[in-house]
């Protein structure tokens, strides 16, 4: 699979109310249908709690 955009992200946590924790956003990635290797870079992420979807991406992707 092509690495994770951050297009891909958005469409996993679809409805996400803010702030929220990261179990609740793995939750709500896998309601929505994300692929495994979405769910999974989600709950690699060292923060527990997000803001904003702004923390999201900036937890995902603090490692390109």
């Amino acid at each position: 699979m092509a690495e994770l955009s951050p297009i891909d992200l958005q469409k996993a946590l679809k409805g996400a109310e803010y702030p929220t924790s990261k179990d609740d956003l793995v939750s709500l990635a896998q309601k929505n249908g994300a692929d495994d290797s979405v769910v999974s870079k989600l709950d690699d992420v060292s923060a527990d709690r997000f803001d904003g979807p702004d923390d999201v991406q900036k937890a995902v992707f603090k490692n390109k």
